[in-house]
């Protein structure tokens, strides 16, 4: 199936539903995030009331786990979680030294073009644009008989996208760059072929997926290549 690469889940996260575990040592510990499931509270989700991935981490057993990255509430996918205070910096340095390598798999409105680079400063937080480059090639395409206006019929790519630089929202962002936006994405997305999906395919969550890490480990000195299906 097009979409099988997606593990559509419903809107309202399951507290009661494990947390997949892809790696774990007594480093780091690394997780399979649904989507529509925080990371972490903070200033930004001050509004929401559910618990957080890293909650849910805690009540799984784990005593201090800390994220090394993020993701968004609304992507799923590979996250790397350092055990302790005295790990963090370590893990937190591959990512700033662009040692580790991340893909995501994304769902984008149209036909993708082959691949390149998008090269486009993305807003932080404070209103500041900061250098942002994003890699990204198609893997596959599809034409639905479905009728999103103002076309008679739908069209799809699945890309594999690979971020350099790790800002806000940068793949959202840089694939409505390309005229080819993230299908869920209610921001930087669009309405039309959202509204398809949640309508017609009863499908209303955010097509972006963080599917890979591959990177050395700091502490064991071995290559890590991890995946979340």
């Amino acid at each position: 199936m097009f979409l099988k690469c997606f593990k559509v889940q419903p809107l309202l996260y399951n507290t009661n539903k494990e947390i997949e575990v892809i790696y774990e040592d007594e480093y780091c510990l690394v997780v399979n995030k649904p989507n529509n499931l925080l990371v972490h509270h903070s200033y930004f989700s001050r509004n929401v009331e559910e618990e957080s991935l890293v909650e849910l981490l805690k009540l799984a057993g784990y005593d201090h786990p800390i994220p090394v990255h993020r993701l968004d509430r609304k992507t799923s996918g590979i996250l790397l979680f350092s055990k302790s205070n005295e790990y963090v910096k370590s893990f937190q340095e591959l990512f700033e030294n662009d040692l580790i390598d991340k893909k995501y798999v994304a769902l984008l409105r149209g036909f993708v073009n082959g691949g390149g680079v998008i090269d486009s400063p993305v807003k932080n937080e404070r209103g500041n644009y900061k250098e942002a480059l994003t890699y990204y090639r198609m893997f596959k395409t599809k034409e639905l008989p479905i009728p999103v206006t103002p076309y008679n019929s739908s069209r799809y790519s699945l890309v594999v996208m690979s971020p350099k630089t790790g800002r806000m929202h940068q793949l959202r962002i840089h694939a409505n760059k390309i005229s080819h936006p993230i299908i869920g994405d209610h921001k930087y997305g669009n309405r039309h072929h959202n509204k398809m999906f949640e309508d017609t395919l009863n499908m209303p969550n955010l097509f972006l997926h963080a599917y890979k890490l591959n990177f050395v480990h700091p502490y064991l000195n071995i290559r890590l290549i991890l995946k979340a299906g």
